[in-house]
């Protein structure tokens, strides 16, 4: 089969356009298209400031006294479960997603778990920091102040930056659904399918005439036995 190549440039376009489609919806860490210089040093220069904070968030952390502080105990034991709840994402869920953002810089699903994943931090890290500055050292506060605010920056720019990279995909399917469109209207129309009917009436052969026995073929009368004179 040879397809012209207007037919050849539509059908790749089709296929291009509809695997853009999937792709947006369903991105994986591995496998992504290169992205701009620009891009990955934006994103390098949040990461770098994550780890950072992060480290700087640990250290402050372990040098809290929260069990000497003038408090009751059931505030002291929640204080203690929500710093413990901080520490174990920045082990755990924080370098996990840094590493997938590294592999796949626009990823915007990475994008978003690291976006939902700075928000729950806050919110939590942030309870810690107002329980310090009621019942801790003033530089107990002000140092896990610092890391809350260098998170709430972070937190900010990867906000920047999805809704930057939303964009971006947004613009390139519609590029993509102008050129199929493009396509499909300079693309020759199919020629029209021709249907063969054959309503000939089969004819039908004459059954074999019996041919005539031939002259002395006919059975011979069956002896008959002779019959026995009496003596």
């Amino acid at each position: 089969m040879h397809w012209s190549p207007t037919r050849q440039s539509f059908l790749a376009l089709s296929c291009l356009f509809a695997f853009s489609l999937f792709a947006i919806g369903q991105e994986s860490p591995t496998g992504q298209a290169a992205v701009s210089y620009s891009s990955v040093s934006q994103l390098n220069g949040i990461l770098s400031q994550l780890e950072q904070a992060s480290q700087s968030t640990q250290l402050d952390l372990a040098k809290l006294r929260i069990e000497k502080w003038k408090v009751d105990s059931d505030s002291k034991r929640d204080t203690l479960a929500r710093a413990e709840s901080v520490q174990r994402n920045l082990q755990g869920a924080l370098p996990e997603i840094i590493r997938e953002l590294r592999g796949a810089p626009e990823s915007l699903a990475s994008t978003f778990k690291m976006y939902r994943n700075l928000g729950a931090l806050y919110d939590v890290f942030g309870s810690v920091v107002e329980a310090a500055g009621a019942f801790g050292s003033k530089d107990d506060f002000q140092t896990l102040g610092n890391d809350l605010s260098a998170f709430d920056r972070a937190r900010r720019a990867m906000a920047d930056r999805m809704e930057t990279l939303s964009a971006g995909k947004e613009a390139e399917i519609l590029r993509l659904r102008a050129e199929l469109q493009k396509a499909q209207a300079s693309a020759p129309p199919a020629p029209p399918k021709k249907v063969v009917v054959d309503d000939t009436t089969p004819v039908k052969k004459p059954a074999p005439k019996k041919l005539p026995p031939k002259a002395g073929s006919a059975a011979k009368p069956a002896a008959t036995p002779a019959t026995s004179q009496p003596h």
